[in-house]
């Protein structure tokens, strides 16, 4: 019963930080085609989140970081061709 009542704190830990760092990553400017041109934070933000897992190979963050930033790259193109 303990075990299963850590994997609820760990899953809900993790879900408010998908939640909180997918957040953060809305706010920072990126040139997608010729929309606002000249910035480049969220691909600096990804190559932060590269070079830390090069280092510490493993970590459930950056893994999660990662696949944040995917999605966020995602979702602006795919918002980028239906504007």
């Amino acid at each position: 019963m303990e075990l299963g009542n850590n994997n609820i704190i760990i899953d809900s830990e993790e879900e408010f930080f998908r939640k909180s760092y997918a957040l953060e990553l809305q706010k920072k400017k990126q040139q997608i085609n010729d929309y606002q041109r000249g910035f480049n934070e969220l691909e600096e933000e990804r190559r932060q989140v590269n070079q830390q897992a090069i280092r510490t190979p493993g970590r459930r963050g950056e893994v999660i970081k990662k696949e944040e930033i995917e999605k966020e790259f995602t979702r602006r193109y795919k918002e980028q061709s239906i504007n």
